[in-house]
């Protein structure tokens, strides 16, 4: 069995040594509300974020008895810490799996604690906490038939195309003189010619003033 947290390119960190025990924390969300009289009502609201926790530490010597990874693998105690240090500071979850068992989640590194023991030098023991992560959905609200209120849970959508350029010919413009006023470069009126040659046609210098041109 084998402890692991992989981030976005592939790179896997598998924790040398496997805890005794592992604590995953699953709690329902509540909003409490006073009624005048009549006291506290609990309304159920969604579930909270799942928590993983656990206890281990990072060995100053390789041990293959108790060790998961191999020597080349073996990382020193002070090396791993800098590792969890980065995975604390990471904006983008991690994926953390415990082989063997269904353990497959997103999760976000919220906290981890070290601990340095008398007669053990050199040896780094450690508390580390995971708050799984789930995707933000965004609540729509339209109107329905017969006045009712519909709420439709819908991904929120990122556009990453880039959005093409363009440039309308004035009176007096050249290829050249428009590449140095929205380029920079006016060396660089070729490449506004390939991309407009089925308007302006054979000829770069025959451009006509209300022609828009796409711009690289």
């Amino acid at each position: 069995m084998e402890f692991a947290l992989i981030d976005g390119k592939g790179k896997r960190f598998t924790f040398p040594v496997n805890p005794e025990e592992v604590t995953i924390s699953r709690q329902k969300g509540y909003d409490t509300a006073t009624i005048l009289s009549s006291g506290e009502f609990d309304f159920a609201q969604g579930d909270k974020v799942k928590e993983i926790s656990f206890a281990s530490f990072f060995p100053k010597e390789y041990n293959e008895s108790f060790c998961q990874v191999s020597k080349g693998e073996f990382l020193d105690p002070q090396t791993a810490m800098n590792k969890l240090n980065d995975f604390l500071a990471m904006k983008m979850p991690l994926r953390f799996v415990i082989s063997e068992t269904a353990v497959n989640v997103l999760v976000f590194v919220a906290s981890h604690h070290s601990t340095f023991r008398g007669g053990e030098p050199g040896d780094v023991y450690f508390e580390i906490t995971l708050r799984t992560w789930r995707e933000l959905k965004v609540a729509k609200t339209t109107g329905g038939s017969q006045g009712k209120t519909v709420t439709v849970n819908k991904k929120p959508r990122v556009d990453l195309k880039e959005k093409s350029k363009t440039y309308v010919v004035k009176p007096g413009d050249s290829l050249s003189k428009i590449a140095k006023l929205e380029l920079g470069n006016s060396s660089a009126w070729n490449k506004i010619y390939q991309l407009n040659k089925k308007i302006i046609g054979s000829n770069p210098n025959a451009i006509k003033p209300g022609q828009k041109l796409v711009l690289p």
